[in-house]
């Protein structure tokens, strides 16, 4: 439950970040992780921005993790055999 900003479009950053293959704090390497770095941008954005009266249209973003790059709003819509919450 709960409001929870959500990527719907895209532009100049990435979608997802695929860090399988990358080490983690302890040397392991990451096998599965898939960061959802559009939708984490977004809901972080929407924290700042609020919900209410507070009047902020606008985030400006700076230290964004991940390299920018060219995306597709389809490589963030889960395949259907994928989707837990359909």
């Amino acid at each position: 439950m709960g409001t929870v900003g959500v990527t719907i479009g895209l532009a100049g950053v990435p979608g997802l970040v695929d860090l399988r293959g990358t080490a983690d704090l302890f040397g392991f390497k990451l096998k599965v992780t898939m960061v959802g770095a559009a939708d984490e941008l977004a809901a972080a954005a929407s924290l700042m921005m609020g919900q209410a009266a507070e009047g902020k249209p606008v985030v400006h973003v700076r230290g964004f993790p991940y390299e920018l790059r060219e995306s597709r709003l389809d490589e963030i819509i889960r395949p259907k055999d994928m989707d837990l919450f359909r």
